[in-house]
């Protein structure tokens, strides 16, 4: 399956190993993720010299080809926020993790439509859990 991975970048990276568990996981799973990079702890070094339009377009890009997109929203971030209402806007099933005790908005919260689900985690099983189960009601989805 082709899963875009989004999580903050500018609002802050203290969700990193998270972020990097997720992305291993959806890895060995045989997945496609072509945001895979955003779990590395390198991240701002690796896009430093990456104009804004450039990232904006392949983003969007990746977006739209995806099949599912996966978010870790622990951290307020705008631009996970405009990369899932992308995703919403073009009928993909979108999955929100976030940690327990995360101040999470009400927007993501309060969201009960079709294709979004929410799950709140407190370690790395109960993430792994929720990916699994999302994933696999989309491939009963897609059947």
């Amino acid at each position: 399956m082709n899963i875009y991975f989004s999580c903050s970048i500018t609002g802050g990276r203290d969700d990193q190993a998270d972020y990097h568990e997720i992305v291993r996981y959806l890895l060995a799973g045989g997945h496609d993720v072509p945001t895979a990079h955003l779990a590395s702890p390198d991240l701002e070094q690796l896009e430093q010299t990456t104009e804004p339009e450039e990232i904006y377009r392949r983003d969007i890009d990746w977006v739209r080809a995806c099949d599912v997109l996966i978010a870790e929203v622990s951290t307020p971030s705008h631009g996970v926020g405009y990369e899932i209402a992308e995703a919403v806007n073009k009928g993909k099933s979108v999955l929100c993790l976030y940690r327990k005790g995360a101040n999470v908005s009400k927007i993501i919260t309060g969201n009960h439509e079709k294709n979004f689900h929410i799950v709140m985690y407190d370690d790395v099983e109960n993430m792994q859990r929720a990916i699994n189960k999302f994933l696999s009601d989309q491939e009963i989805l897609n059947k």
